[in-house]
């Protein structure tokens, strides 16, 4: 019996697998905003996980954008962002469960201060590098807003990527081809077609 495989969406895998870990933090500490101050090993492990990986996707994006670029931290990352997708500091991400909504780039949409970075990133970086003194920065708010960042950066990453050889695609065909869906963290639900069971 032979075995058929198709390229592995390996950046979407990974991100699935740090929606599950979160989904699992649900059950120990509720996703209220009293609880956002909430900081754990667990917490900081998918604080480094979900930004490190923002680090990875948000250089790829620069890559489709700006072949030439050399972007290599998150100062040129936004600025390559920022100029050739506006819309992506715009997006917002959901956790339906707990009526959580959240833009996790909105920092990059500042008009007072367009160079400046979001405070997870900061946060993250504090953490990475000196965890015994910022550890209760590995919080639930930051973590929620990580994984959010990664959701949206992901997105675009594969849009970009998925674009070159069918430039007509639009935000639904997307999700549609990063399957299976993501159920904890969720886009705007306009990106996802609808399921209707007839």
């Amino acid at each position: 019996m032979g075995i058929e495989v198709k390229e592995s969406l390996i950046h979407w895998n990974y991100f699935l697998a740090l929606e599950s870990d979160l989904a699992q933090v649900s059950r120990y500490i509720e996703f209220d905003k009293k609880n956002f101050r909430t900081y754990s090993i667990e917490l900081a492990h998918l604080l480094l996980a979900s930004s490190s990986e923002v680090d990875v996707i948000a250089k790829g994006i620069c890559g489709f954008l700006e072949p030439k670029s050399s972007a290599e931290n998150i100062n040129q990352y936004r600025e390559i962002i920022n100029r050739n997708l506006p819309e992506f500091k715009k997006e917002f991400i959901y956790v339906p469960r707990f009526n959580i909504k959240l833009k996790p780039w909105d920092n990059w949409n500042s008009i007072k201060k367009p160079s400046k970075n979001p405070l997870w990133w900061s946060s993250y970086n504090k953490v990475k590098h000196e965890r015994s003194e910022y550890f209760a920065e590995a919080n639930l708010k930051n973590v929620l807003n990580s994984v959010s960042g990664l959701l949206v950066t992901i997105f675009y990453f594969y849009k970009l990527k998925f674009s070159v050889n069918r430039p007509q695609l639009q935000a639904r065909d997307i999700t549609q081809l990063i399957m299976p869906e993501s159920e904890f963290v969720r886009l705007d639900e306009s990106y996802y077609y609808s399921h209707l069971i007839v």
